[in-house]
């Protein structure tokens, strides 16, 4: 089996064993990097752990007996350090300009109001693609809370036709946002 200062000569001109060596030492990067710092952090800093290695394989000394890990290691460390510094110093600037630190909760009302506006055009367009006759019945009773009675009414047929327009429009609807969520 090759060692580590083996794939890293060889990786200087090969892809695959710079893969082998991204398989064997990945998992323990990954672990060190989440035991410090988290999982989300600890994926971002892993995979740039193997991108500054894979651009800095000259730079390879071997002094641990053809193991990679220390040198991997290092190159965690600083980078773990780097990340701590540019947060320490955002951080810093954001308690200067008395900015809120965004929180998960704040990440994900943003996610959730950005599927709520493209949910909104594909309902929007839905909308416009009923009949006129079932999208009056609809709005009026979904969206001006009426009761059956005052949808029939209002549009001068049955309350069974009513009935029958709001049922055909919930399930062209359904047809038309099938997968919009």
């Amino acid at each position: 089996m090759k060692t580590d200062a083996d794939l890293i000569r060889q990786a200087r001109g090969d892809a695959a064993a710079l893969a082998e060596l991204y398989r064997r030492h990945a998992p323990a990067v990954h672990a060190w990097l989440r035991s410090r710092a988290g999982h989300e952090i600890a994926v971002e800093l892993t995979a740039e752990t193997f991108a500054q290695a894979a651009l800095s394989l000259r730079r390879f000394r071997d002094e641990s007996g053809g193991s990679a890990r220390p040198w991997l290691q290092g190159i965690a460390r600083n980078l773990l350090r780097t990340s701590f510094e540019r947060e320490r110093l955002e951080s810093a600037a954001r308690k200067r300009l008395r900015i809120p630190v965004p929180t998960a909760d704040d990440l994900e009302a943003v996610d959730e109001r950005d599927r709520a506006e493209r949910l909104r055009r594909r309902l929007a367009a839905a909308l416009d693609a009923l009949p006129p006759d079932q999208r009056a019945a609809l709005e009026l009773r979904v969206v001006d809370d009426l009761a059956y009675r005052d949808v029939a009414s209002s549009l001068r047929i049955s309350e069974v036709a009513a009935r029958l327009r709001v049922m055909r429009a919930l399930a062209s609807l359904s047809r038309l946002m099938r997968g919009a969520v």
